[in-house]
């Protein structure tokens, strides 16, 4: 069988008998929908145009996509081309696809229309851009799409060798500005076989909605890998997802999949409580990102009927590895290795750390990335042999589960112990009043770090509040992790994949 990823994940179907399966439909609008063997017709269509274009094997492709039929035929297009795809997250600032664009030194950018004013200066100014695609009406030195694709050869996926870099993704900046991260054809595959068969569970019936965008890793692989790893299809929403538009969506479309994120999961508990769940039974919910709060899950459950199976995954190794089970859930911890993936924790010298230790977190697996673009120091930092640095601290329990105490960056001490914001967060977030909250260090008048509680409330009253919260934590948690100060705020800075950006935070607080 090729190596190409763009065999497995769609042409197979086709040589399989299964072509009129259907793949994708859209959410909204024209409510179009595709088939394989259609989505094999289109990604041929995009490898030919390519060719005619007269853009080379690895020259890297900006994709600037929102979640439309066009994306998985652009994607899996440019990998039969043996063209580099490389998603842009679609809620970035101009001056950001700038910096893209020039590090990527990609040499053509497929773009929807909506997005177009964004990213015009920057694409205009690109020293390196030799055609711009526009998913839409095509503006002056532009090309539509449509016309990009019109009567090109349909043709079949090039030759590669598996550890070819297929796609780039661009890391989603929770710690400062991303950096390209390169992922080869076998990682796909990779992470089909040991999270997507062995832990979600995915079956060709089912029907998945992935509220995490598909520029995203985790929403890469929820929305394309995994259903499309056994012939199962995708809802694609090119709006917003707002718990009001997610629920619409659940409620009309009836997925049984079901894939969110913690800041979406807690905005929507709220809301289903007070306007109520639709009827609809979901199969299997999934949460990455960040950590889950307990009071989330719970909460999820009793209204739904169904655990979410909270996991943790990077950009680096593409999805999770590191996740609650079916049958196996405790919520407040992260879970058990996935199958497939060995974990460890190490202390600041290296040194392995047992059980009650805090450590940070290494991973090892078949879906590693082969490292960043142009950043030399950061890659052998990050990769160190067969093992990533994931820069996050965990806690490994008695009974083999990891509780997440918050990234590297993140962690402080306070009177002389290590504190984990994530568990202040956690206690906060379990008080009714409390719909999100991050913690951070800020120092007092003695120059010693405390925690230092941002804090969004279900409601606007705060008179009194407070001092609540501050005895709230010291019950739950203990007398000397409570925030010293507490700052309600109207939202919290995050990026576009629902991680909040402690260090905004922390520069500004």
């Amino acid at each position: 069988m090729s190596a190409n990823a763009a065999h497995y994940f769609v042409d197979r179907h086709v040589e399989e008998g299964r072509g009129a399966r259907p793949a994708f439909r859209e959410a909204a609008g024209a409510r179009r929908r595709q088939s394989y063997g259609e989505l094999a017709r289109d990604s041929g269509a995009v490898a030919g145009a390519l060719a005619r274009a007269g853009i080379p094997r690895e020259a890297r492709a900006a994709m600037l996509v929102l979640d439309q039929l066009e994306f998985p035929a652009l994607f899996w297009g440019c990998l039969k081309a043996g063209v580099v795809p490389v998603p842009l997250n679609t809620l970035l600032a101009t001056s950001v696809y700038e910096v893209i664009l020039n590090d990527s030194r990609a040499s053509i950018l497929f773009v929807s229309e909506e997005l177009w004013p964004v990213v015009q200066p920057a694409a205009l100014a690109s020293p390196h851009l030799t055609r711009i695609v526009v998913i839409g009406a095509a503006p002056d030195g532009t090309q539509s799409y449509a016309d990009f694709v019109q009567g090109a050869d349909i043709l079949p996926a090039v030759e590669v060798s598996p550890d070819d870099v297929a796609f780039w993704l661009y890391s989603s900046g929770s710690t400062g500005q991303p950096k390209g991260v390169r992922h080869v054809h076998a990682s796909l595959k990779a992470t089909a076989d040991s999270y997507g068969a062995r832990v979600l569970g995915i079956e060709p019936d089912d029907l998945v909605y992935s509220a995490a965008k598909l520029f995203f890793a985790y929403g890469l692989g929820n929305g394309m890998t995994f259903p499309m790893s056994v012939g199962a299809e995708t809802i694609l929403f090119n709006g917003r997802p707002t718990p009001d538009g997610v629920r619409d969506i659940i409620a009309t479309e009836k997925p049984t999949v079901f894939c969110g994120v913690p800041t979406l999961y807690a905005a929507m508990v709220a809301m289903l409580d007070r306007e109520g769940v639709p009827d609809v039974t979901l199969r299997r919910c999934i949460s990455a990102g960040e950590a889950l709060p307990e009071e989330i899950g719970r909460s999820w459950h009793r209204q739904w009927g169904v655990d979410i199976l909270d996991g943790v995954g990077s950009t680096e190794m593409l999805h999770i590895f590191l996740s609650n089970a079916p049958g196996d859930v405790v919520y407040g911890t992260s879970g058990r290795p996935v199958p497939g993936y060995e974990v460890r924790l190490v202390d600041e010298s290296g040194a392995d750390v047992g059980p009650g230790g805090l450590g940070e977190l290494l991973v090892r697996g078949a879906s590693a990335a082969d490292g960043y673009w142009n950043k030399r120091d950061k890659s052998r930092a990050t990769f160190e042999g067969e093992w990533t640095r994931t820069g996050d601290k965990y806690e490994l329990t008695s009974d083999g589960r990891y509780v997440y105490c918050g990234r590297t960056d993140d962690m402080f001490k306070v009177s002389g112990i290590w504190l984990s914001p994530f568990e202040v967060e956690q206690a906060l977030v379990a008080h009714p009043a409390v719909l999100e909250a991050a913690v951070v260090a800020a120092r007092d008048a003695d120059g010693l770090e405390k925690p230092k509680a941002f804090i969004v409330l279900k409601a606007a009253e705060t008179e009194g509040l407070a001092d609540t919260l501050r005895d709230f934590v010291k019950e739950k948690v203990g007398k000397w992790k409570y925030p010293r100060w507490i700052e309600f705020v109207e939202d919290l800075p995050k990026t576009a994949t629902g991680k909040i950006q402690r260090f905004k935070l922390r520069e500004g607080g």
